[in-house]
């Protein structure tokens, strides 16, 4: 007689049996309490929400049911997955206090996301993975769909197109393994997002959220029954704050909704999503900071590395040059720019799942979704330059541009007051990128039982895409090296004839770097096949994939020159602005991905496993237009795993040794764009582990070590050491950029019980250790901990308090040091990096019903 896979059918019945024989397993410590009661009657299948809350008691266990990474849409046990996957219920994240989606994910061994940014933009690094920036190795996905069919692209990562609120039953992070298969084939880290559905009963909560950096949030859902086997659901936030770094602006102001329907049938399901992303949020990038000495960082003078930005209610609106005009004295053409804006998103989404059993062996499974909108960035970039004194730089400036001597200069603020020649300042970039994206993706797998234990999936994932690009890059503006600084108004006069050094609003340049204007359309399309066999206690999974990539680019052409035909007006002569015509990228390519993995489950509360596989990594619409003949990436991983659970501890260690080929890397300077291709290689452990030293009390150690490196790069890569010579260096050996060796996070708990309920609390300390902050180890970021808390009371059946906080102790952390840089990016003591942001408090009032 044939078995069945683990189908939603399958699933509720075993969801159902375990509510109904007792079986308990504790969400923090991965404690679990045998029992052997049996159930007294058939199994009545769950609603929707029931069989999420059933499954969510045995998070952070071996026996949760895990759907990211498989071939049939109901999924397997983690103890039986011969992969990296790290789940966490809604409470778990909950009590994780993420400050954005990126900051999450370090809840997965290896992953570190630099989220000092603010919520949107973050670099998110994957142990071994030689990203260096952005996040080209992160997938997000909303129920199994990818949010976009490319992970990357500049000025866009899946973080930015994505909120956390109480729409989210859970998460499953997967790194590597199976993925390669599935989606757009991330051979990286993939956050799938399952979100919350209906109920039998009505059931929902409210809450609201008070911040020390001036926030005010109000979450809230809902969910129940709407007619029979029909459930729907509904919830979202609504969220406005000054910042830790204020602005003096909202640096966040925004808000999410999220609807489904769900159609449940005893052999399978349809379910719908809408949700719909209008947010706002602060972007900054590298500030001043003082560096001592290797790895030794403070406060610049008037400059906090932890709350400074460079926004400000001066320089909040302004009006940036980008169209030339060719009469003396002429207005250039242009666009008006807001930085409360800054790096935004405003989305919908829509999607459907499908899922069917045949009950004869057969299922299919088929995932849509649909995503259109707007990522637009309106920011302060650094200029590479380190501050320097108005004095000092207005001479400097009298020389690029070759001025007659004896010049008078005449230096206010835009408020009209006298500006202070001694004073230090900086040029900040105001760049504005309008991004507009639209995506359709699909899914679609079938699958049979061969014979007992083996099953054969085939399947197809189709994306038709599109992104249609505007960038401003360069606008530089003159500002005082200080945190909410003013505009700086330069003109030199000889009595005769005036040069405006800046235009009225402090400007020193145009569009300086870049001005790109571009649409792309792309289209994927991937068959594969997988098998899995399940044979005694062994549980054999392998599988292939073909996948054919087209591009096709239209790029506007570019000139450089006068905006206004006037040489006096030195802020914008050598601007660059858009030209008649386009270049065109046609691009096509088909490559192969593969797994096999092999798991043993030596008893139910213990298993190994040893997987390897080949990824692909396409290059994506910013890389072809650098190199168009960039060639496919290509990623081999080969990982062992052990995984166990005990009355006392929970433990999942797992190490690696990943191959990397072909690897593109493009910065983008205030000089231009430059595109470079390598290799790498990296070895290392991941590990998580819980233990329960005694009742109520747990300890939760996890983190990574990783050894990687560059290698198979020829030539050298151009850069300038700290006495201002031209040097180039090879990159071959040198450490991953960005990525520490060793990184950890420390978490002791308690929960008291009372009479009314009960109050967890826990203490995380993290450790990130050395890394460098380019590819050839000339900006060191040196080692940073910081330390959070939370505590979490449940009084009675309904109301929950909580108040959590992060960095207590104000550490200073470089996540990123001069990115328009190669080489020495320190003088006089000085550095242009960014750090994790200064304390932050919270505190939460929330009705469950």
């Amino acid at each position: 007689m044939k078995t069945k896979p683990l189908t939603r059918v399958a699933l509720s019945a075993a969801i159902t049996t375990t509510l109904m024989s007792g079986a308990v397993y504790a969400q923090d410590n991965g404690q679990t309490q045998n029992t052997t009661t049996a159930p007294t009657a058939a199994p009545v299948k769950a609603s929707p929400g029931a069989q999420q809350a059933a499954n969510a008691k045995n998070a952070q266990t071996l026996q949760q049911v895990v759907v990211t990474g498989t071939a049939t849409f109901g999924g397997i046990k983690k103890i039986d997955a011969s992969y990296s996957i790290t789940s966490m219920s809604s409470e778990q994240i909950k009590e994780a206090n993420p400050k954005s989606v990126a900051d999450l994910l370090k809840a997965s061994p290896g992953v570190y996301p630099e989220s000092s940014g603010g919520q949107t933009g973050a670099n998110i690094e994957v142990a071994g993975f030689p990203g260096g920036g952005d996040a080209p190795y992160y997938t997000g996905q909303i129920n199994g769909t990818p949010l976009y069919p490319m992970s990357n692209l500049s000025f866009m990562e899946h973080s930015t197109m994505f909120r956390l609120d109480d729409t989210i039953d859970r998460v499953e992070i997967v790194q590597g393994g199976p993925s390669v298969l599935y989606g757009n084939g991330q051979p990286g880290v993939t956050s799938n997002f399952i979100l919350r559905e209906g109920t039998d009963t009505p059931s929902g909560d409210i809450g609201v959220t008070f911040g020390s950096e001036g926030l005010y949030r109000l979450d809230g859902f809902l969910g129940g029954k709407v007619a029979n086997g029909w459930y729907a659901s509904i919830g979202g936030f609504w969220r406005r704050s000054d910042g830790v770094r204020n602005p003096q602006f909202p640096a966040d102001n925004g808000g999410q909704l999220t609807a489904t329907l769900t159609r449940d049938w005893d052999n399978g399901s349809l379910m719908f999503y809408a949700r719909a992303l209008k947010d706002h949020n602060q972007f900054v990038t590298d500030t001043p900071i003082l560096n001592a000495s290797k790895g030794n960082f403070s406060n610049y003078p008037g400059f906090d590395a932890l709350t400074g930005t460079f926004g400000s209610t001066a320089d909040q609106r302004e009006f940036i040059e980008t169209t030339p005009c060719f009469t003396p004295g002429c207005k250039p053409g242009g666009q008006d720019v807001n930085l409360a804006k800054g790096r935004g998103a405003d989305l919908r989404m829509f999607g459907a799942n499908f899922d069917w059993d045949f009950g004869n062996g057969w299922s299919i499974s088929d995932k849509l979704g649909f995503t259109a909108g707007e990522l637009n960035t309106v920011s302060f970039f650094s200029t590479g330059a380190n501050p320097t004194s108005l004095a000092s730089y207005i001479a400097g400036q009298e020389t690029a541009n070759n001025l007659p001597a004896g010049l008078v200069a005449t230096a206010t603020y835009t408020n009209g007051q006298a500006a202070d020649m001694n004073q230090n300042v900086t040029q900040q970039g105001l760049w504005s990128v309008r991004k507009n994206l639209e995506s359709f993706s699909n899914e679609f797998h079938v699958s049979d039982e061969l014979f007992e234990g083996n099953t054969l999936t085939l399947g197809n994932f189709t994306a038709v895409y599109q992104d249609h690009d505007t960038w401003y890059l360069g606008n530089n503006m003159l500002l005082q090296a200080i945190s909410n600084p003013n505009p700086i108004v330069v003109s030199l006069t000889n009595g005769v004839n005036t040069w405006d050094l800046t235009d009225p609003q402090g400007f020193v340049s145009a569009v300086s770097a870049a001005a790109i204007k571009e649409r792309w359309h792309g289209f994927n399309t991937a068959f594969f096949a997988t098998d899995t066999w399940k044979i005694g206690n062994w549980l054999i999974d392998g599988g292939m994939r073909v996948e054919r990539q087209t591009s096709n680019g239209a790029i506007a052409n570019t000139a450089k020159g006068d905006l206004d035909d006037n040489p006096y007006t030195l802020y914008n002569n050598n601007s660059i602005y858009f030209a008649p015509g386009n270049q065109y990228i046609n691009y096509e390519k088909t490559e192969k991905s593969w797994t096999l993995g092999a798991n043993y489950e030596f008893n139910p509360n213990m298993s190994a496993y040893v997987r390897a596989n080949l990824g692909v990594h396409f290059p994506d619409f910013d890389d072809l237009r650098g190199m168009p003949t960039t060639p496919v990436q290509k990623v081999r991983n080969y990982e062992i795993g052990f995984k166990y659970q005990a009355d006392w501890i929970y433990a999942d260690v797992s190490a690696y040794r990943r191959l990397f080929y072909n690897v593109p890397y493009t910065i983008t300077t205030d000089t231009g764009q430059n595109t470079y291709v390598y290799g790498a290689q990296a070895k290392g452990v991941n590990f998580i582990t819980t233990v329960k030293p005694f009742e109520h009390a747990a300890v939760t150690f996890s983190g990574d070590y990783m050894n990687g490196h560059y290698y198979r790069y020829v030539g050298c890569l151009a850069y300038t050491t700290q006495s201002g010579a031209n040097a180039c260096s090879s990159i071959n050996g040198m450490q991953l950029q960005r990525q520490p060796k060793f990184q950890f996070r420390l978490t002791p708990s308690y929960t008291f019980p009372t009479a009314w309920g009960s109050v967890k609390a826990w203490i995380t300390y993290e450790y990130v250790g050395n890394r460098y902050g380019d590819l050839i180890q000339q900006q060191p970021l040196g080692n940073y901990y910081d330390l959070a808390f939370g505590v979490l009371a449940n009084v009675g059946p309904h109301w929950v308090l909580s108040v959590q906080g992060t960095n207590l102790t104000n550490q200073i952390g470089i996540t990123e040091g001069n990115a328009r840089l190669f080489g020495f990016a320190s003088s006089g003591g000085v550095i242009l990096a960014r750090s994790i942001e200064g304390r932050e408090v919270n505190g939460q009032i929330k009705y469950n019903f």
